[in-house]
């Protein structure tokens, strides 16, 4: 009997003990589902934090240079805080510390990709965008390319449910979020302005930066065929044959009607269309506010933007990788005049980089004089030497601009002078 007792009190003990684990257990478990509670609870706040700077860095950056591009805007940081201040978390208003100015928590800067950092920069003056390569701009701190913002909850931090249990009343949270405007990287429909592509050979010096020193000559395939600097373009991608049929509805129209993605390969064609050409030279000559003498020819650059592709082997190709967006000045255009020298520009005004250039050529002086004299003027090269541009047949000269110029397409691009319309998160 002895035994007996001894062992229900043994057994006793252990339901002791095991009702003990399990109450240790449950409490653990309790523990591990409240802070799960929390840690959920918590991530949706940051959350929406995140979006609140998202939407308020997107904002300003979006507007972070003024039209034109002659200058940074500053009230890019207004239109950054109204943003962002507009949304809430768990119906509070987010907390966003700005009251003027750049500083606080929303700043105009620089990102740096090679450094992932963002360093903020008040000044409103923009940086000259040719003669340098991308690399060199990532670099440079004055070139103001990003809004951050940062969004908090410390006025109301977010309440926790169960941490409470463990002395954890709330918690303060913030997010950032940095927008970068950077170079074309997409075109969206209209942003370009006729059927021609440039290729980026032509634009970018021996060092491979834009420079809008040097001007060119597109021969549409008549002169020069082993270097080519542009071909025609009916925008398609997928790749289509940009055959007159495809390409003369675009000349003197809208521009690309649908948008065009950087990287891929677009319809272009190095040879010559007459049809297409005939049109172009009408749409300039008759282009309003080109000639300002009233002689019947243009005196002043027909400015356009054009895709910029790749040509390996200075050969255009029927399927040419778009790399960009470039903005030139279209000085002059020939048509069968080789050797005539009877449609040789006598009067032209640019600015370039600021400064008017102008450059005239009355008569008598002989059309070949005139000729070389605007060659020189305006530095116009051949496409294969660096020599003077010769006369040619359908032949189109131009200078690639220096002047900043209105934002278009989406960020992503390299550097052909032309800043993207809109921005993209970095951070």
């Amino acid at each position: 009997m002895g035994i007996n007792s001894g062992v229900h009190k043994l057994s006793g003990d252990r339901k002791g003990v095991v009702m003990i684990l399990v109450a240790v257990a449950i409490f653990v478990i309790i523990g591990f589902a409240a802070l799960a509670i929390d840690v959920g609870h918590l991530f949706i706040v940051r959350n929406e934090l995140k979006n609140a700077a998202d939407a308020g860095a997107l904002a300003g950056a979006r507007i972070l240079y003024i039209n034109n591009g002659t200058a940074v805007n500053p009230n890019a940081n207004q239109a950054a805080f109204d943003a962002a201040a507009a949304n809430q978390s768990e119906k509070h208003a987010v907390d966003v510390d700005w009251s003027g100015g750049n500083a606080g928590d929303v700043e105009r800067g620089h990102w740096g990709f090679a450094t992932r950092s963002f360093t903020p920069n008040d000044s409103l003056s923009p940086v000259d965008l040719w003669d340098l390569k991308s690399d060199a701009l990532d670099s440079d701190t004055n070139f103001i390319n990003a809004v951050r913002v940062k969004a908090r909850r410390e006025a109301t931090p977010a309440a926790s449910f169960f941490a409470r249990v463990f002395g954890f009343q709330n918690f303060a949270l913030s997010a950032e979020s940095v927008a970068y405007i950077g170079f074309a990287g997409s075109i969206r429909p209209e942003d370009v302005d006729q059927p021609i592509a440039i290729c980026q050979q032509a634009i970018l010096n021996a060092g491979g930066e834009y420079t809008c020193g040097v001007g060119r000559m597109i021969n549409s395939g008549t002169g020069n065929a082993n270097h080519q600097t542009g071909g025609w373009t009916n925008f398609t991608q997928p790749c289509l044959t940009a055959s007159a049929s495809t390409v003369r509805p675009l000349v003197c129209g809208q521009g690309n009607p649908v948008p065009i993605a950087f990287g891929l390969g677009m319809g272009t064609n190095g040879g010559e269309i007459a049809s297409a050409f005939n049109d172009l030279i009408a749409c300039w000559r008759n282009r309003p506010g080109l000639d300002a003498d009233a002689d019947g020819w243009p005196d002043r650059p027909w400015i356009l933007t054009l895709p910029v592709i790749d040509c390996p082997g200075n050969n255009t190709g029927n399927c040419s990788k778009v790399t960009g967006v470039v903005t030139l000045n279209i000085l002059w255009v020939t048509n069968n005049d080789k050797n005539q020298y009877n449609e040789v520009p006598r009067n032209m005004q640019v600015t370039i980089d600021g400064t008017k250039r102008t450059f005239t050529c009355p008569k008598p002086t002989s059309g070949q004089q005139c000729w070389s004299n605007f060659v020189a003027t305006f530095n116009l090269q051949d496409v294969l030497n660096g020599t003077p541009a010769t006369y040619e047949d359908t032949t189109i000269y131009f200078l690639p601009d220096c002047n900043p110029h209105n934002p278009v397409g989406t960020s992503g691009g390299n550097n052909y002078g032309v800043l993207a319309r809109t921005p993209k998160l970095v951070q």
